[in-house]
């Protein structure tokens, strides 16, 4: 066992540090020879650190913030200009094939894939020595190929063409093959042989290997494939939506009714000063040195996610961005008439504070406040959030992602401090949640010319937001915090036809899941990240370096790390565009 422990541990490590001839070549099989000792002991730390795989380090992070965030119309880079500023590259899609979070993002993903077949290799043979049962295999095998269908669909994603590697490989596959088939199968074998409920807290099941294999169908836009396996989870499933939006971002209720799967952190457990059992991925996303968390100004929500927040006279969003910079969310002096226009946020303006922010009058989105933290409005506990807290608000704006901070009641117990002052947080990191389940079904519904169900269904999402409990208050604990506004489309009128549902659909995906990662790979999907993004960077965004960035036609993928394709020999072909 100590042996094979070792062996494996070696081979994460050199993936990690970018190695790229293991990194290329995985004969995984080498981890199931004389010398092990298969047994339900080790088969059971080999799926632990399967699992474990998903605490993936910033550059891959399972938030996907940057791949997913910055790289779309929800976030900048934030922080300062030099800052990590390879992010950049993202922000005006334009990604190199060396830039270090591509390289990183690779091997973190492929070494999740590697652990995953290193253990169904040594359950395969506690399986042939008998030392495993029939059931106990499967089982260990279903949560092993749920992981593997996982990392593969995040590569899928990411790269598109990739190649698939399972237990058997002894040589790396070409990526000219379309894999898509065989991560459906990963997850059918999952959802076959899982039970409905996790083994683990958190861990795999039948109903979620059940929403992934839906979700892994609707990035293919397959929705006839999709559609039963949705209806299925909303019919006889375990979940549903929290009572109140803001508690799925709420480490209290970590792994809640809403959570269908979602990336599980501890800290203070022993692990050490590095805590790699926290939220490493998301530590440098958090307010910087003059507020209560230090460090370090990262994933800073966009003037566009917030303006997408604005409400009609009926609570329901605004159909277009507004044309005049006037119209936008209101966020400096407007008496400061330095840099673009009245909105623009000039480094000199650093130092001020709350005062300088006017009140926004118009009708708000109540999740606008539970997503973003904005000047002026308190932030749990602690306070009104403060200008002074933005690292560098002429580079990223004054706004944070609130869904990753806490109260000052909850710093012992909801974060460590990291070892150069970096916060490492054990709020869960959400992948799928209930309401998306919901969203996916009404997106069907549409396709389908079904708008009474569809209606249903992304009223359903809104209606807990109306209640006025659920609203962010001011200090006092009673009166509201900006003047929310939201609505439910069945009070309105319905949906008039598929063109303004589907529209509905996708703002309300957007709403619902901001600053979560998803809204750049959900605009690929959809085939409409070319003109949703260069919308975006045609509107004044107030980042001069997005002024003139197009969204090039075929970069809904991201370069194969170059390394890879230099060492492959031929095997791996980069991807065009």
């Amino acid at each position: 066992m100590k042996h094979l422990l070792k062996h494996f541990l070696i081979f994460a490590l050199a993936i990690s540090i970018c190695s790229c001839e293991e990194e290329l070549d995985i004969p995984l099989s080498s981890l199931t020879t004389d010398d092990v000792v298969p047994s339900v002991a080790l088969a059971e730390k080999l799926v632990v650190g399967t699992y474990a795989g998903l605490e993936m380090q910033r550059e891959a992070a399972a938030s996907n913030w940057t791949f997913g965030g910055v790289a779309s119309d929800e976030a900048y880079k934030g922080s300062t200009p030099g800052d990590q500023s390879d992010i950049t590259q993202m922000e005006i899609f334009n990604v190199a094939a060396d830039n270090p979070y591509v390289r990183l993002r690779w091997n973190n993903l492929y070494e999740g894939v590697a652990r995953a077949n290193a253990a169904i290799g040594v359950v395969n043979s506690g399986l042939e020595s008998e030392a495993i049962s029939q059931e106990a295999a499967n089982i260990f095998i279903g949560e092993l190929r749920f992981l593997r269908g996982f990392y593969h669909f995040q590569l899928k994603m990411t790269f598109s063409n990739v190649p698939y590697i399972d237990e058997t490989a002894t040589e790396t596959p070409p990526n000219n093959t379309d894999i898509w088939p065989n991560i459906e199968a990963d997850f059918q074998f999952a959802i076959d042989n899982l039970d409905t409920e996790s083994e683990r807290y958190g861990g795999a099941n039948q109903w979620n290997s059940k929403a992934y294999l839906a979700k892994v169908h609707m990035y293919q836009l397959d929705y006839p494939a999709a559609k039963p396996l949705l209806q299925d989870i909303i019919d006889n499933g375990p979940y549903a939506l929290m009572p109140s939006f803001h508690q799925n971002f709420n480490y209290a209720f970590n792994n809640n009714s809403e959570t269908v799967f979602a990336v599980q952190y501890a800290v203070n457990d022993g692990a050490g000063a590095s805590q790699d059992n926290g939220n490493q991925g998301d530590e440098l996303n958090y307010p910087h040195s003059a507020s209560p968390f230090g460090c370090c100004g990262f994933y800073q929500p966009s003037h566009d996610l917030v303006n997408a927040y604005l409400t009609d006279a009926n609570g329901l969003p605004l159909t277009t961005p507004p044309s005049d910079p006037a119209d936008y969310v209101a966020n400096v002096d407007p008496s400061d008439t330095v840099g673009e226009n009245p909105r623009n946020i000039p480094a000199e303006d650093g130092e001020a504070g709350t005062s300088t922010f006017p009140e926004e009058t118009r009708n708000l989105d109540p999740r606008l406040d539970w997503t973003v933290a904005r000047t002026g409005i308190p932030l749990f506990d602690r306070g009104d959030f403060m200008l002074t807290w933005a690292r560098d608000p002429a580079a990223g704006g004054p706004y944070y992602s609130k869904k990753l901070l806490w109260s000052e009641a909850d710093d012992g117990l909801a974060r460590v401090a990291g070892g150069w002052g970096q916060n490492i947080s054990v709020i869960q990191t959400n992948l799928i949640r209930f309401s998306e389940v919901l969203l996916w079904r009404a997106e069907i519904a549409v396709s389908e010319s079904d708008l009474g169900t569809a209606l249903g269904l992304v009223d359903r999402v809104r209606e807990r937001n109306v209640d006025p409990t659920n609203w962010v208050k001011e200090n006092d604990g009673i009166t509201n915090a900006a003047n929310y506004a939201i609505g439910l489309y069945a009070d309105n009128g319905g949906f008039p036809d598929a063109t303004f549902a589907m529209n509905a659909v996708v703002m309300e995906y957007r709403l619902e899941t901001a600053m979560e990662g998803r809204r750049f790979f959900d605009l690929v999907r959809r085939g409409i990240a070319k003109e949703v993004l260069d919308g975006y960077t045609s509107r004044n965004q107030f980042r001069s370096y997005l002024n003139g960035v197009t969204f090039p036609p075929t970069r809904g993928i991201y370069p194969i790390p170059q390394e890879v394709v230099d060492l492959a020999a031929g095997v791996i072909q980069q991807n065009t565009y």
